[in-house]
């Protein structure tokens, strides 16, 4: 049987970088200029974009930054929501998928590095998804939670009481890299070497 995945056109040529954001913008100037200037720098480094498609809230101007910069764009949306995420419709590859699951799996699949920036459920359930799957040694590709203006100190005491508690190994939560500027994210992608990966 054919992996969907195969099928996929790819156009771009720069590691890509999945950024999980939120289709909302958030009620401080603090995301979305963070959002920006992740955006901007990334692109400016060379990377690409692999996203969730949309074209409004912190998606839509992360995906817009790197547009403007010259950075290769991919979003994947699924059918459903096309009406009220409304597709960006300017992206190096936009693909429009059936199900949420498979919006994640060729996102995780052509993804490099996955960052976390401020975001609802969604966003929350995407990380820690890739971070199970970096627990049982499906990938070894950079997890980042972007912890812009301390978004993300709950679920970090979260995790840090897993551990604790005895339910996350440590080894398993030190994977999961917190990032309080863009320069430690920097650093961070640094390090990429985009090892060989198989996803469930």
């Amino acid at each position: 049987m054919v992996n969907a995945m195969d099928q996929v056109k790819k156009q771009t040529t720069r590691p890509l970088i999945a950024l999980y954001c939120g289709s909302r913008s958030g009620n401080k100037p603090i995301y979305l200029e963070s959002a920006i200037q992740l955006a901007q720098g990334l692109a400016e480094h060379h990377f690409g974009l692999v996203y969730g498609g949309a074209s409004i809230g912190l998606m839509g101007q992360v995906a817009d930054t790197f547009i403007e910069f010259g950075g290769e764009t991919v979003g994947v949306i699924p059918e459903f929501m096309l009406d009220y995420e409304v597709a960006h419709n300017e992206l190096t590859e936009l693909h429009v998928v059936q199900t949420m699951h498979e919006r994640k799996a060729m996102m995780a699949e052509r993804a490099s590095a996955f960052i976390a920036l401020p975001g609802g459920l969604g966003t929350f359930e995407e990380i820690l998804e890739v971070a199970t799957w970096g627990q049982l040694e499906q990938h070894h590709k950079p997890m980042i939670l972007y912890n812009v203006c301390g978004y993300y100190d709950a679920l970090i005491s979260q995790l840090d009481h897993a551990v604790n508690e005895g339910f996350l190994p440590p080894q398993h939560r030190a994977k999961l890299i917190v990032c309080e500027n863009v320069s430690e994210i920097y650093t961070a992608l640094n390090r990429l070497n985009q090892p060989k990966h198989v996803l469930i």
